[in-house]
Protein backbone atom coordinates (compact mmCIF):
# COMPACT_ATOMS: atom_id res chain seq x y z
CA UNK A 1 0.00 0.00 0.00
CA UNK A 2 1.50 3.65 -1.17
CA UNK A 3 2.38 6.09 2.03
CA UNK A 4 -0.54 6.97 4.11
CA UNK A 5 -1.46 10.96 3.95
CA UNK A 6 -2.34 11.27 7.66
CA UNK A 7 -3.86 14.38 6.49
CA UNK A 8 -6.64 12.21 4.65
CA UNK A 9 -7.27 10.11 7.90
CA UNK A 10 -10.16 11.38 9.15
CA UNK A 11 -11.46 10.62 13.05
CA UNK A 12 -15.46 10.78 13.12
CA UNK A 13 -17.93 10.20 15.69
CA UNK A 14 -19.86 6.85 16.20
CA UNK A 15 -22.96 6.97 14.36
CA UNK A 16 -25.58 3.91 14.31
CA UNK A 17 -25.16 3.17 10.97
CA UNK A 18 -21.23 2.14 11.51
CA UNK A 19 -22.16 0.22 14.76
CA UNK A 20 -20.89 -3.26 13.18
CA UNK A 21 -17.41 -1.47 12.45
CA UNK A 22 -16.06 -1.74 16.16
CA UNK A 23 -16.83 -5.57 16.14
CA UNK A 24 -15.11 -6.26 12.86
CA UNK A 25 -11.94 -4.40 13.34
CA UNK A 26 -12.06 -6.16 17.14
CA UNK A 27 -12.53 -9.73 15.94
CA UNK A 28 -9.95 -9.46 13.68
CA UNK A 29 -7.16 -8.49 15.97
CA UNK A 30 -9.13 -10.24 19.01
CA UNK A 31 -9.27 -13.64 16.70
CA UNK A 32 -5.14 -13.37 15.57
CA UNK A 33 -3.37 -12.59 18.86
CA UNK A 34 -5.96 -13.97 21.56
CA UNK A 35 -9.40 -14.91 21.48
CA UNK A 36 -13.28 -13.25 22.01
CA UNK A 37 -14.56 -13.21 25.00
CA UNK A 38 -17.56 -13.52 26.52
CA UNK A 39 -17.62 -9.40 27.54
CA UNK A 40 -16.48 -8.82 24.24
CA UNK A 41 -18.96 -9.93 22.16
CA UNK A 42 -21.59 -8.19 24.41
CA UNK A 43 -19.95 -4.70 24.04
CA UNK A 44 -19.08 -5.50 20.27
CA UNK A 45 -22.57 -6.25 19.54
CA UNK A 46 -24.66 -3.63 21.21
CA UNK A 47 -21.99 -0.74 21.13
CA UNK A 48 -24.22 2.14 21.76
CA UNK A 49 -26.11 0.15 24.56
CA UNK A 50 -22.82 -0.42 26.35
CA UNK A 51 -20.47 2.11 25.59
CA UNK A 52 -22.76 5.44 24.51
CA UNK A 53 -25.75 5.32 26.62
CA UNK A 54 -23.43 4.42 29.59
CA UNK A 55 -21.57 8.01 29.01
CA UNK A 56 -18.52 6.49 26.85
CA UNK A 57 -17.67 7.47 23.36
CA UNK A 58 -16.48 5.79 20.01
CA UNK A 59 -14.17 7.30 17.20
CA UNK A 60 -13.54 5.50 14.21
CA UNK A 61 -10.62 6.24 12.01
CA UNK A 62 -11.92 6.95 8.10
CA UNK A 63 -8.92 6.90 5.03
CA UNK A 64 -10.69 7.00 1.67
CA UNK A 65 -14.39 6.37 2.67
CA UNK A 66 -13.41 3.15 4.47
CA UNK A 67 -13.46 2.74 8.05
CA UNK A 68 -10.09 1.22 9.18
CA UNK A 69 -9.66 1.69 13.09
CA UNK A 70 -11.62 2.81 15.85
CA UNK A 71 -10.91 3.48 19.79
CA UNK A 72 -13.75 3.51 22.60
CA UNK A 73 -13.43 5.64 25.78
CA UNK A 74 -15.47 3.96 28.53
CA UNK A 75 -16.96 5.61 31.09
CA UNK A 76 -15.73 4.51 35.22
CA UNK A 77 -16.63 7.49 36.52
CA UNK A 78 -16.94 11.34 35.99
CA UNK A 79 -13.03 11.71 36.35
CA UNK A 80 -12.02 8.04 35.17
CA UNK A 81 -12.22 6.50 31.32
CA UNK A 82 -10.40 3.50 30.19
CA UNK A 83 -9.06 3.48 26.59
CA UNK A 84 -10.63 0.37 25.02
CA UNK A 85 -11.56 -1.58 22.01
CA UNK A 86 -8.79 0.04 20.16
CA UNK A 87 -8.20 -1.80 16.87
CA UNK A 88 -6.52 -0.99 13.57
CA UNK A 89 -6.95 -3.00 10.32
CA UNK A 90 -4.22 -4.98 9.17
CA UNK A 91 -3.97 -3.38 6.21
CA UNK A 92 -3.18 -0.33 7.19
CA UNK A 93 -1.03 -1.16 10.39
CA UNK A 94 2.36 0.06 10.69
CA UNK A 95 0.68 3.69 9.45
CA UNK A 96 0.05 5.56 12.43
CA UNK A 97 -3.36 5.69 12.59
CA UNK A 98 -3.66 3.92 16.22
CA UNK A 99 -0.90 7.09 17.56
CA UNK A 100 -3.97 9.21 15.82
CA UNK A 101 -6.72 7.32 17.30
CA UNK A 102 -4.64 7.48 20.89
CA UNK A 103 -3.97 11.43 20.37
CA UNK A 104 -8.01 12.11 19.46
CA UNK A 105 -8.96 9.70 22.64
CA UNK A 106 -6.43 12.08 25.16
CA UNK A 107 -7.64 15.36 23.05
CA UNK A 108 -11.12 14.68 23.99
CA UNK A 109 -10.46 13.79 27.49
CA UNK A 110 -8.81 16.81 28.17
CA UNK A 111 -11.54 18.99 26.51
CA UNK A 112 -13.63 17.21 29.08
CA UNK A 113 -11.32 17.97 31.86
CA UNK A 114 -10.97 14.48 32.74
CA UNK A 115 -8.67 13.75 35.49
CA UNK A 116 -7.26 9.55 34.43
CA UNK A 117 -7.09 7.59 31.68
CA UNK A 118 -6.88 3.70 32.11
CA UNK A 119 -6.23 0.96 29.94
CA UNK A 120 -5.47 -3.01 29.74
CA UNK A 121 -3.62 -4.53 27.20
CA UNK A 122 -1.01 -7.63 26.93
CA UNK A 123 3.04 -7.15 26.97
CA UNK A 124 3.02 -9.22 23.94
CA UNK A 125 1.70 -6.51 21.86
CA UNK A 126 5.20 -4.80 22.10
CA UNK A 127 4.44 -1.31 19.48
CA UNK A 128 0.99 -0.92 21.35
CA UNK A 129 2.52 -0.80 24.39
CA UNK A 130 5.44 1.42 23.12
CA UNK A 131 3.03 3.70 21.84
CA UNK A 132 1.22 4.24 25.46
CA UNK A 133 4.43 4.39 27.62
CA UNK A 134 5.34 7.39 24.25
CA UNK A 135 1.78 9.09 25.49
CA UNK A 136 3.04 9.03 29.07
CA UNK A 137 1.03 6.20 30.17
CA UNK A 138 2.96 4.28 33.36
CA UNK A 139 2.23 0.44 34.84
CA UNK A 140 -0.32 0.50 37.62
CA UNK A 141 -1.14 -2.93 39.89
CA UNK A 142 -3.44 -4.70 37.67
CA UNK A 143 -6.45 -6.12 39.07
CA UNK A 144 -7.57 -9.67 38.32
CA UNK A 145 -10.64 -10.98 36.54
CA UNK A 146 -10.92 -7.64 34.40
CA UNK A 147 -9.81 -9.46 30.95
CA UNK A 148 -8.42 -13.03 30.55
CA UNK A 149 -5.95 -11.50 28.31
CA UNK A 150 -4.84 -8.56 29.73
CA UNK A 151 -1.50 -8.67 31.85
CA UNK A 152 -0.82 -5.34 32.30
CA UNK A 153 -2.69 -1.60 33.37
CA UNK A 154 -1.48 1.88 32.57
CA UNK A 155 -2.82 5.10 33.10
CA UNK A 156 -1.78 8.72 32.33
CA UNK A 157 -3.10 11.42 34.55
CA UNK A 158 -4.30 14.08 32.22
Amino acid sequence: MENINKDKVEIIDFTNDLKDHIKILNYEWLNKYFRVEKRDEISLSNPKEEIIDKGGMIFYAKLNNEIVGTASLIKKNNQVFELGKMAVAGHVQGYKIGTLLLEHCLNTLKEKNVEKCILYSNTKLESAIHLYRKYGFLEIELESGVYERANIKMEKIL
